[in-house]
């Protein structure tokens, strides 16, 4: 692919880690988002910033949406729509229903643009060193358009095929996250009661046959009680596990472990903990813990 320039609308953790990322390696890389502080901090690090979606979709073929909730993505959609260009490819990477996927599609579609479903397995911290998985899903020849543009901000990309399948996938993906990370706040609790040295833990603990991806991650941040800035904040989490217990309800699948972890996301908002990592899930077991004392 020749034409290194993409767009971005969507400038927050995630959007502004591809940004930075695809600076980095060559792109040209012209962005928007609502947020005058995201725009601006963007405009530093090398990013051409638009006035809205428009002006975005004005000179790019490809676009990348992150966008924090659905109606933020279909007005991002009409606004293109609108606007009366050539054939884009819209690569639409955040969470949220099927329904809302198809929705965003439905939209571009009679415009002649082109919708990809293209949701990202990974947190920020993941983002910002090109650790992210790519899971696309729609028009084939589109997501072999993109292959060199995903392999500037990811590690790994898939075609998996239908449209919507990179959604079901990440469903499936963020299902083992929200176990993995209050195991892992559980374990680290259990080694605190045995009186381990907690650092000592993850290091023995993280490669070995109990270790996991998110208790590589988060288990130092329970280890240090501290849980900013973070990778994935409990309140956006929230909306997320709602979209996964809505899809496993529909295809009628029982997720007993996965729905044993949500009274803690939701006693981790209760504590004011909405705006922390989801690491801060420890602090929910902690507080449990001491009052059974």
């Amino acid at each position: 692919m020749t034409d290194r320039k993409v767009g971005i609308i969507g400038l927050g953790i995630m959007g502004g880690a591809m940004a930075r990322n695809l600076v980095e390696r060559g792109w040209n890389v012209v962005g928007f988002d609502t947020d005058p502080s995201r725009r601006n901090t963007l405009a530093q690090a090398g990013v051409t910033i638009a006035d809205g979606a428009r002006a975005v979709a004005s000179g790019v073929s490809m676009i990348i949406t992150s966008l924090p909730n659905a109606d933020a993505a279909n007005a991002v959609a009409t606004e293109i729509a609108a606007a009366g260009l050539p054939t884009r490819i819209v690569i639409e990477t955040s969470t949220f229903t099927i329904a809302d996927k198809l929705r965003f599609k439905a939209i571009l579609a009679p415009a002649g643009h082109i919708a990809l479903d293209c949701p990202l397995s990974g947190t920020g911290a993941q983002a910002a060193v090109r650790d992210l998985v790519v899971y696309a899903s729609g028009d084939k020849a589109a997501i072999a358009r993109c292959a060199d543009l995903f392999a500037d901000f990811a590690k790994q990309s898939a075609d998996l095929g239908d449209y919507g399948n990179g959604s079901r996938m990440k469903f499936v993906a963020n299902h083992l996250v929200a176990i993995h990370n209050v195991a892992s706040a559980e374990a680290m609790l259990l080694a605190e009661r045995a009186g381990l040295d907690l650092n000592q833990v993850i290091e023995m603990v993280a490669p070995g046959a109990g270790g996991s991806r998110m208790f590589q991650m988060r288990a130092p941040m329970m280890a240090s009680r501290s849980y900013e800035p973070a990778t994935m904040r409990i309140s956006t989490w929230k909306k997320d596990m709602a979209i996964i217990a809505e899809f496993a309800d529909e295809l009628g699948c029982e997720t007993p472990l996965f729905t044993l972890t949500q009274p803690v996301y939701t006693k981790a908002m209760a504590m004011g903990l909405g705006q922390q990592d989801t690491a801060a899930v420890f602090e929910v077991l902690k507080a449990n813990d001491e009052a059974s004392d």
